[in-house]
């Protein structure tokens, strides 16, 4: 049997800081939307740095979201973090600025983007957005390997 344990909050927040990439999850009018993002964690808030499209639309509409990471080293050795709360895009320009300033130094490569729209066949550009994520609810459990009590099963 699988050795499962609830993780402490300092373990969930050394999780977050660590992983920098999860799943979040959004909903609209009842149609669920998950994505892989990368995140950017800036205690106690998170940041995501994307493009308006699907993932920001639901956002907007309905702020409510949650967002899962993990670190796996194999099946039997895992850690898992789920954060629950309410996104909302940043618009005002110093706030945009500094937690631009926290994107670039988690993530140098990106700052050649940023000062470029991107366009696709047809001309369109993608238009940048950020927002931020403040836990309302924060769960994790962690496995570590086989129990070396026996299961109900085989007593």
């Amino acid at each position: 049997m699988l050795d499962i344990d609830d993780m402490s909050k300092k373990e969930m927040m050394n999780l977050l800081r660590q992983a920098g990439h999860g799943h979040l999850g959004c909903a609209l009018d009842g149609q669920p939307y998950v994505v892989p993002i990368h995140y950017y964690f800036d205690e106690p808030a998170i940041y995501i740095f994307t493009t308006m499209g699907v993932k920001a639309k639901y956002m907007d509409v309905n702020p409510e979201v949650c967002l899962q990471v993990e670190e796996m080293q194999d099946l039997k050795h895992w850690r898992s973090a789920t954060v629950t709360g309410r996104a909302e895009q940043i618009t005002d320009e110093s706030e945009i600025d500094r937690v631009m300033e926290l994107v670039k130094a988690q993530n140098p490569a990106l700052s050649l983007t940023v000062n470029h729209s991107w366009r696709d066949a047809w001309g369109r550009t993608e238009v940048m957005a950020l927002y931020r994520i403040y836990a309302r609810e924060l769960t994790g459990r962690t496995a570590s390997g086989l129990s070396s009590e026996p299961s109900k099963a085989s007593r």
